[in-house]
């Protein structure tokens, strides 16, 4: 391990055993309210949010979010240090407990901007970005990268790069463990056709101890997420989860070690019912929380005519709470009851 004088004990360290994963058009702060109702202790990100649209956009829009949702984590794109010192300070102000910087999105339009997966050919400039960042805030300024890119999917490629942006102070790698192929593959099939590489991420925990190491890629379960914190330190669900969100009912007892306390899934929606009718009288569009809830009853009767008669009304303008409350008597409880989180 490099000699590193980190600087200062993490408060959200025992959130980051299981987070959710940064995911554009999906982890918005509707998504992440509702999420929150299914776990208390996980630690949730923002979409990838860019400098740009920080420095040149509705910084509002963008990093708006309720209390409720913490402890949470923003994720920024970019590659310019100063201009990511100045978004940090944007994320500082607004709350967040933590600024993320994506090295890991292989997809053309974040290419083009220099930032994303194709860093990890530059761990110098991610050092710097780093520095930067942590000179401008007191946040845990974290990273989240692939094991490498193209034709450098080889180990040392990744704990290179792993070691210099650790000489510059950062104590927190998420480990994506798939290569990213920059030309020749979609942001979709860079998350399903590179082949997982978990030992990657197991070794680079027993090489730097003192680095906080998360995984994330193709994990579906809590207990997939058990399984590998024996080897590291957090576990990172994507996909899976959003999917199928009541899975996360057991993190708090199966991975934070709480009591058992899991709320039915209609409790979840029930509670959810104040915070609609909060952001309809802002003028929040139903659709736009509707459309997170759609898996909660996923292979559970009644839940396809849930799911459709969400799809079909909640996008109309004059669609209110009764919507949701007509939807979720679709399925019964004790049909629900049957299935437990999976």
């Amino acid at each position: 391990m490099t000699d590193i004088a980190f600087k200062r004990p993490d408060p959200i360290t025992n959130a980051r055993k299981l987070s959710i994963a940064p995911m554009m058009d999906w982890t918005d702060r509707f998504d992440r309210y509702f999420l929150r109702l299914l776990s208390r202790n996980m630690l949730l990100y923002t979409e990838m949010v860019t400098t740009g649209a920080l420095l040149h956009g509705d910084v509002e829009r963008h990093l708006e979010f309720d209390t409720a949702e913490h402890p949470v984590a923003c994720q920024l794109g970019g590659h310019n240090p100063d201009d990511l010192a100045h978004a940090a300070k944007l994320v500082k102000k607004y709350g967040y407990d933590e600024v993320n910087l994506n090295v890991g999105c292989p997809s053309d339009r974040v290419q083009n901007g220099r930032f994303g997966a194709c860093l990890m050919a530059e761990p110098d400039t991610v050092a710097d970005a780093v520095k930067s960042m942590q000179d401008a805030v007191d946040l845990p300024v974290t990273i989240k990268h692939r094991i490498g890119i193209d034709d450098n999917d080889h180990y040392d490629y990744m704990r290179n790069f792993v070691e210099t942006v650790t000489k510059a102070g950062c104590e927190h790698f998420i480990v994506h463990a798939r290569v990213a192929i920059l030309q020749g593959l979609s942001p979709k099939e860079n998350r399903d056709i590179p082949p997982l590489k978990y030992d990657f991420a197991y070794r680079l925990k027993q090489e730097f101890p003192e680095l906080h190491i998360s995984i994330n890629g193709g994990i579906q379960t809590i207990e997939d997420s058990l399984e590998h914190l024996n080897h590291v330190d957090g576990v990172m669900i994507g996909r899976a989860a959003y999917n199928n969100p009541y899975m996360l009912v057991e993190a708090d007892h199966k991975i934070f070690g709480e009591p058992a306390d899991i709320p039915s899934r209609h409790d979840v929606l029930r509670q959810m019912y104040p915070y609609v009718e909060k952001e309809l009288s802002r003028g929040t569009p139903l659709i736009q929380i509707t459309r997170h809830l759609l898996g909660v009853f996923a292979g559970i009767p009644g839940g396809r005519k849930y799911r459709r008669h969400l799809s079909e009304n909640a996008y109309k303008k004059e669609s209110g709470l009764e919507v949701l409350e007509t939807a979720l008597g679709f399925v019964s409880e004790e049909a629900a009851a049957r299935h437990p989180a999976a």
